[in-house]
């Protein structure tokens, strides 16, 4: 059998000859193949504005300083999460607040937040997990009835849906993730979806140094039509090259989703019977893109999750451990902060290989190995 890669980009003919297409163009930042991508992006979340960023991390933290969000605020945002999420907000000089998750779910505990809310509190920033949605409607009713700014973390659900509609419609911000494990990957790079225009026009300035004409905007324009800078910007552009990568990966997108869920749906009829394993849990009213597939180990079980992951190895099945617990990591251990769903997650959850070009046979194999390596 082919050896089995835990995630890898779903790349072929039509991503090269993109690529290619935009560097032969001289298009190769700034030009319109990000245009097309914010466009495409922004109809497939059913939002009126999409703004293309090098990262997830610079896109959030661009939001967050815009909104004005800095020194002396707090920002709700659960623990569960790769610490990108947590990253930026201390990168604006605000304070992290942690709040437990579900433990079905691994996302936020909306009844965990309201307990976190003090005078200081700005906003919440939660997140979709492993590509499954949160409850953004109670988090919305939530930050409404307390004034609180809602930035959704929809870095790994990008073509998940809530209640029947895209994610990317129901926050009025929402920041996803462009990298290489994502669903729809430019390499690296980052997109901002929201309702607001002022905001989107203000992050296309921020992320061109607060210039306020793009190059887009001044090609074949009079030489004499200068831009102005009305206020300090920086350098968060994704290139035109990537951008080109994006729309092909974008047509791409059914096939891709289709062959996730079918390996999903593999994984699940093979080790969801299992007395020691905890499979991933679906709420009726959601729609996972698949971008990982976590398991959770039973408490009551003789084999650590780190031993499982070693014998995983060695018979040639590469896993992760799952959604890391960030406030136990030496930054963030000094807020001293109580979350015990999340600690419990953090040692019993791993994750199996997963992509689009994961075969079903590879699949099986992979579950019989788990299987074995359980006895």
């Amino acid at each position: 059998m082919t050896p089995i890669q835990f995630a890898r980009p779903y790349f072929g003919p039509e991503e090269a000859a993109a690529a290619a297409a935009a560097v032969e163009s001289g298009w190769v930042v700034g030009g319109p193949k990000l245009r097309q991508l914010e466009q495409a992006f922004a109809d497939y979340c059913g939002a009126p504005h999409a703004v293309g960023v090098s990262s997830w991390t610079t896109g959030a933290f661009l939001v967050l300083k815009t909104l004005g969000i800095g020194p002396g605020d707090e920002v709700l945002v659960p623990s569960l999460t790769f610490i990108a999420t947590v990253n930026a907000i201390m990168h604006v000089g605000a304070t992290p607040v942690f709040v437990d998750v579900d433990p079905r779910t691994y996302n936020i505990d909306p009844a965990d937040i309201p307990a976190k809310i003090t005078a200081r509190t700005r906003a919440i920033l939660p997140v979709d997990q492993i590509g499954l949605p949160c409850e953004i409607d109670q988090i919305g009713e939530i930050a409404r009835a307390h004034r609180l700014l809602l930035v959704a973390d929809a870095a790994c659900s990008f073509a998940s849906a809530f209640r029947g509609r895209a994610i990317g419609s129901q926050a009025p911000i929402s920041i996803f993730s462009l990298h290489a494990r994502k669903v729809v990957t430019t390499g690296e790079g980052g997109m901002i979806v929201t309702t607001d225009g002022d905001l989107a026009e203000r992050l296309r300035r921020q992320r061109h140094q607060g210039m306020s004409l793009s190059d887009y905007q001044r090609h074949g324009q009079s030489p004499t039509l200068f831009e102005t800078y009305p206020e300090i910007g920086y350098n968060f552009r994704i290139t035109d090259v990537q951008a080109a990568i994006g729309v092909a990966q974008m047509a791409r997108l059914p096939e891709m989703l289709r062959l996730r869920r079918a390996a999903a749906e593999r994984y699940l009829a093979r080790l969801g019977g299992h007395p020691d394993l905890i499979m991933p849990f679906v709420p009726s009213h959601v729609t996972p893109n698949w971008q990982s597939f976590q398991i959770r180990l039973r408490e009551d079980i003789k084999l650590s999750r780190n031993a499982l992951m070693d014998q995983l190895h060695e018979r040639g099945v590469p896993t992760r451990r799952g959604v890391m617990a960030s406030h136990m990591e030496p930054p963030y251990r000094s807020m001293q902060a109580h979350l015990p769903v999340t600690e419990m997650l953090a040692q019993q959850c791993l994750q199996l290989p997963m992509h689009p070009a994961l075969s079903l046979d590879q699949v099986d194999f992979v579950a019989d190995e788990v299987i074995a390596a359980l006895k």
